[in-house]
């Protein structure tokens, strides 16, 4: 998902340096010299330094208020610390994840001022309750934004908890519509009962607004299959008859149901080519213009006369730019008896993926 962010700061001029970091800072007679831990030096006007927070936590520790092992002061639900008669809230503080209750520590202004208000209540006698903090965050990229709400995938295999995971690249409005924008969506939720665990997006306008609604659908213990059903406003300036959450609640659902298998970009690698056919189902113009190594290309139209140019014997990936007409095809040939499946969020995504990520296919 970092992949638009990473090229979109690349074409405002912006070095971005990767597996590198900050060893020391030194005065010059002009600005900054930061040695990096590759060796080389930059010399700078100024730095702002971004590593995140540790909270100040150090006159709880004085007074033998129990803090945890980042620092954080532990609360109860009523924002109490281990000394009754102490409350505590904001980025001070370790609370508990929205879904499984296990410490958390994420400094966030929305959550830090629902917590003043819980503690406030609690003081004068009301029974308020903290749910948890779930994680909904944004952030603005030189034009860009970035949003997230939920679990992360790096955090659901840190824990071992069973996932699936859809990407979408719907736009902002009606594509009739002028000045229509391009967005991704990545939808996590569990692989059984369809439970939103958490998404993801990345564009320029309306990415606020879908991982907005998801927030509340994770609020609310909601469903991939609700979001089929979710109904919000419409005009084409606004958004679409299907809005993009409708489509993730599609794509998603039709994935449990089994109506369209899918297969992750970052498992492709996995296979070798006596196992698997890429299939790309682009335009023959699309496919000169780039694809992914290896594949054959049979434009869409022209599947069902060319199925005899297909292995029964090899498990085949389709793939288009985002989706759609890979999804066409794995209808088709599952039909047809082949064994079959999408490359989830198409080629655009296969290109993100291996331009940024060491373990991408050549």
């Amino acid at each position: 998902m970092i992949g638009p962010v990473d090229s979109h700061l690349r074409k405002q001029g912006v070095d971005v340096l990767l597996e590198n970091s900050v060893e020391a800072f030194g005065e010059t007679d002009s600005g900054l010299m930061i040695r990096l831990k590759s060796g080389g030096t930059l010399d700078v006007d100024f730095a702002v330094v971004c590593i995140g927070v540790r909270p100040e936590s150090r006159l709880a520790q004085e007074s033998g208020i129990k803090c945890g092992e980042r620092g954080g002061i532990i609360t109860n639900e009523h924002m109490q610390t281990s000394d009754d008669n102490v409350y505590a809230v904001g980025d001070v503080v370790q609370t508990s994840c929205f879904f499984s209750s296990t410490p958390i520590q994420i400094p966030l202004a929305g959550p830090a001022n629902r917590q003043g208000r819980i503690a406030a209540d609690h003081i004068f006698g009301r029974d308020s309750t903290y749910r948890g903090t779930q994680g909904t965050a944004v952030v603005g990229i030189f034009g860009m934004t970035a949003a997230m709400t939920g679990l992360s995938e790096k955090s659901l295999i840190r824990t071992h908890t069973a996932y699936e995971k859809i990407y979408i690249h719907p736009s902002d409005h009606a594509g009739y519509f002028p000045d229509a924008q391009q967005m991704m969506l990545k939808l996590l939720f569990d692989p059984k009962t369809g439970i939103i665990l958490g998404a993801q997006g990345v564009g320029t306008t309306g990415v606020d607004k879908r991982i907005d609604v998801l927030a509340i659908a994770i609020q609310a213990g909601m469903t991939v299959y609700d979001l089929e059903e979710v109904e919000l406003c419409y005009a084409p300036q606004y958004g679409h008859a299907k809005d993009p959450i409708n489509m993730l609640g599609f794509v998603a659902s039709g994935v449990l149901r089994g109506d369209q298998p899918i297969i992750q970009v970052d498992t492709l690698s996995s296979y070798s080519a006596e196992s698997l056919l890429l299939l790309d189902v682009r335009t023959a113009a699309e496919f000169a213009a780039g694809h992914i190594p290896g594949a054959k290309n049979i434009p869409i139209e022209t599947l069902r006369e060319r199925v005899s140019e297909l292995p029964r014997d090899r498990k085949i990936a389709t793939y288009c730019k985002v989706g759609q007409r890979g999804y066409y095809a794995t209808r088709i040939l599952d039909q047809l008896g082949f064994d079959a499946a999408n490359i989830s969020g198409g080629f655009q995504l296969w290109s993100n993926y291996s331009a940024h990520d060491n373990n991408a296919i050549d």
